[in-house]
């Protein structure tokens, strides 16, 4: 049985899935890498990609909601557990696109990631089917700037990390608008490294006038990250070629992908592995692109 690859993009809602499902089908056009999208969220309409595989085909979140009288959320579990229930189908729809590379949008609904089993169970059968998956945790890159919402965002990747138990990048997303939100305390390898915590806490505990009890528990919040030592991000702007190959790049170091012939010999995949493009691979070289060095207080040493 030969293996097959691919990605898949989870995130919470507006966290940029989607873009970056049709950033992604973009760059593998241009480079050639044949592949496939397949759209498991019941709720997505209007798809600005070109889908091979739709659930809509299976089930549907309306029809869920007015058929069992439930919210969106409620909604939403019924229906990946109702994929669940009927892998089979899935399994025969990616039988028909085997030989490609498949791209995975998923629900932007976060308990399927952290509480639910559904999803769990789904990426553990596609494991058992010889799939070999790669997890996108998407981040909007604008929670940088706020120390709490930062801090949330780091228990939700490690949540998602522990409870997938899959290969897994975690990446913050529009990178290119992290200045419309207001400036970083810190240089931005501060928050893709996910450096000492306890320089934020002063920050945290200010901003919230915690009590001492809270203190305690945003304290503790933050060595729970750091004891963990899972947790660190990279960087995506969907509109920046070198961004999305360094995005490429890694997904394929994780799940084993090596480019096909006709791949390497492609004019824009040999551009994106000159030394040209691998300058901007650099943190410090996004942050120079898209934060800018004027930053209230220095990264720690």
């Amino acid at each position: 049985m030969s293996s097959k690859f691919g990605c898949v993009l989870l995130g919470a809602p507006g966290s940029g899935k989607t873009t970056a499902c049709n950033g992604l089908q973009q760059f593998f056009s241009l480079t050639k890498r044949d592949f496939a999208v397949i759209n498991l969220d019941p709720a997505n309409d209007g798809l600005p990609y070109k889908c091979d595989v739709d659930i809509s085909e299976l089930i549907t979140l309306e029809d869920v909601m007015g058929e069992y009288n439930l919210g969106p959320n409620g909604g939403l579990i019924y229906c990946m557990e109702y994929l669940e229930k009927n892998l089979d189908w899935l399994l025969k729809r990616l039988d028909d696109v085997k030989d490609k590379y498949l791209v995975f949008d998923c629900p932007g609904q976060v308990e399927l990631y952290t509480h639910n089993n559904a999803m769990r169970n789904i990426l553990q059968v596609l494991e058992k089917h010889d799939f070999r998956l790669c997890i996108v945790h998407m981040v909007d890159a604008h929670l940088c700037t706020d120390p709490s919402k930062y801090i949330s965002s780091l228990l939700l990747s490690l949540k998602t990390m522990l409870h997938l138990s899959q290969p897994h990048i975690n990446v913050l997303s529009k990178i290119d608008l992290i200045q419309t939100y207001g400036k970083l305390q810190f240089n931005l390898d501060f928050y893709t490294e996910v450096q000492d915590l306890n320089y934020l806490l002063e920050s945290l505990n200010e901003q919230n006038g915690a009590t001492e009890r809270f203190r305690k528990l945003n304290a503790a919040v933050c060595e729970l990250v750091e004891e963990f030592g899972l947790v660190g991000y990279t960087t995506l702007c969907v509109e920046d070629k070198a961004s999305v190959k360094r995005l490429v790049d890694q997904l394929d170091r994780a799940n084993g992908y090596f480019g096909k012939e006709e791949e390497e010999g492609s004019m824009l995949w040999a551009i994106g592995s000159s030394n040209y493009l691998k300058y901007y691979e650099e943190i410090q070289d996004v942050q120079e692109r898209y934060v800018g060095p004027d930053l209230e207080e220095t990264s720690p040493e």
